[in-house]
């Protein structure tokens, strides 16, 4: 039990550790393109890289006409929904503050998992420690809202990325409730193809389509994404499946994210540093996470 306890928590910060890159990758690439284009992009490509894993593409079928409707709720909360929200809500943000908000994630996934799930409750100690969290979130907003009109729209894209981080943790608990229905490589796969293609689809609907004429850096980008994408996402799922793994104390681990995500964005993408409101929002936003994993560890 020690070895796989070990093997998990490697296997989650190995997940996190590539979305914590995500943020750099999507900067640059929203330097050429539009977001929900760029998003639909990068989910359909993630889907597609993982077909040569599959067994045989009779199963892979078969498999999705036998979880269809799963495969849609997750497609639709995990990916359509999420990263319509997600990268609206980046474009409106640097990537450090985008990294700290996104980071808050656990505390979200906590919240719908206690709502949607009967064996992963809180208890009066882990809504604390949420409280705290969201507290970090407020402190990073409030000075983002009365700075005047430029930071009035920095204030809608932290509310976006927040739904995006319930949205997350509602399609975490749909694939912790139909655990060993489905591969997860195959869930992974189909439901980043559906979402990856409405998003492509809605983008065309919504914002202008320039082709692709961009520089190689547009398409080592997408490259980037894509691929850890296809990586971290199955890696998330596999684990979500597991019967002994809740989602609330999985989510945990994304801690890291804002982390190296922000201090990635700082040394790589030119006219971002450090500010001190953010980096007292995401000690805020660390800790409550940490002190939630603490909890969860003695409850």
């Amino acid at each position: 039990m020690q070895k796989e306890t070990i093997t998990n928590t490697v296997l989650a910060i190995i997940a996190c550790l590539l979305w914590s890159t995500a943020f750099v990758g999507i900067k640059i690439g929203l330097q050429y393109t539009t977001p929900i284009q760029f998003a639909g992009l990068r989910f359909f490509f993630s889907g597609i890289l993982l077909l040569p894993l599959v067994k045989s593409l009779s199963n892979y079928f078969s498999s999705i006409k036998q979880n269809f409707w799963l495969i849609v709720k997750v497609s639709a909360s995990q990916t359509f929904i999420l990263y319509a929200l997600f990268y609206w809500g980046v474009n409106m943000l640097d990537g450090a503050l985008a990294a700290i908000i996104i980071g808050s994630q656990p505390l979200f996934a906590a919240l719908t998992a206690h709502v949607m799930m009967s064996n992963d409750k809180m208890s009066l100690r882990k809504t604390l420690t949420i409280a705290s969290g969201i507290g970090g979130i407020i402190l990073i907003a409030i000075p983002k809202g009365l700075s005047g009109p430029e930071n009035i729209s920095e204030l809608l894209g932290i509310g976006l990325l927040v739904l995006a981080n319930i949205a997350s943790g509602i399609g975490n608990v749909f694939v912790s409730k139909n655990s060993g229905k489905i591969s997860p490589i195959i869930l992974n796969s189909s439901q980043m193809i559906i979402g990856g293609a409405f998003l492509f689809f809605f983008s065309l609907f919504t914002e202008p389509f320039n082709g692709f004429n961009f520089p190689a850096e547009y398409f080592m980008a997408l490259g980037w994404l894509s691929l850890l994408s296809a990586t971290a996402f199955s890696l998330w799922f596999f684990l979500l499946q597991k019967p002994t793994i809740k989602v609330s104390d999985l989510n945990i681990y994304k801690f890291i994210i804002p982390v190296f995500g922000a201090t990635l964005s700082w040394v790589i993408l030119p006219n971002e540093s450090p500010d001190f409101i953010s980096i007292l929002g995401m000690l805020i936003i660390g800790t409550s996470v940490v002190l939630y994993s603490l909890v969860s560890i003695k409850n």
